[in-house]
């Protein structure tokens, strides 16, 4: 199931390049499902992790296609790392630090992890060549935001504290935003 994922995934997000970069935007969910996989090696979670932009990124897919194609448990991962894009970017961001700090199961913060994870380390990679002119590529350029919204998930990742990844990610959160 994890090779269609990866197909349905590369289809959905054909053409599509990272923000401010012609990388092939399929990249980003390949290293999710990487980082994800160094945590666990649920197939379902992996599957989630490859699709969690499908919804959110691309128009014609819908949560119903992906249980369609993948099942309840898949489509309710994806779900829950899909965000509510009719929202404004401090309410959305406010949900995901609400929704992983209170409300989250475990494997739900897993994905979410290799989610941040990945784009963490995008930020930090881009900001030691690009330094603030990075924010610009953004629809939040405020970069006092953008670690509001990055410390603000640590505490919700805490409970996955016994994972690398975690450590990984609130070390390159620090680089990136240090405190003042």
């Amino acid at each position: 199931m994890f090779e269609k994922a990866v197909i349905f995934a590369t289809n959905a997000h054909n053409g599509q390049t990272r923000k401010g970069t012609n990388l092939p935007f399929i990249i980003h969910p390949l290293e999710v499902a990487a980082i994800v996989a160094a945590m666990t090696l649920d197939e379902d979670m992996l599957c989630a992790a490859v699709l969690h932009d499908v919804v959110e990124d691309c128009d014609d897919i819908s949560i119903e296609d992906i249980r369609h194609e993948f099942g309840d448990v898949v489509a309710s991962y994806v779900y829950q790392e899909s965000e509510d894009k009719s929202k404004t970017w401090v309410e959305r961001k406010g949900h995901t630090i609400d929704f992983l700090k209170n409300h989250a199961p475990r494997n739900a913060k897993i994905i979410a992890l290799g989610d941040k994870l990945a784009n963490i380390r995008a930020l930090y990679r881009d900001y030691k060549i690009l330094g603030e002119e990075l924010w610009q590529r953004f629809n939040m350029k405020d970069k006092k935001m953008q670690g509001w919204y990055y410390r603000g998930m640590i505490e919700g990742f805490s409970d996955l504290s016994e994972f690398h990844e975690y450590e990984e990610y609130c070390q390159l959160v620090n680089e990136v935003f240090p405190e003042e």
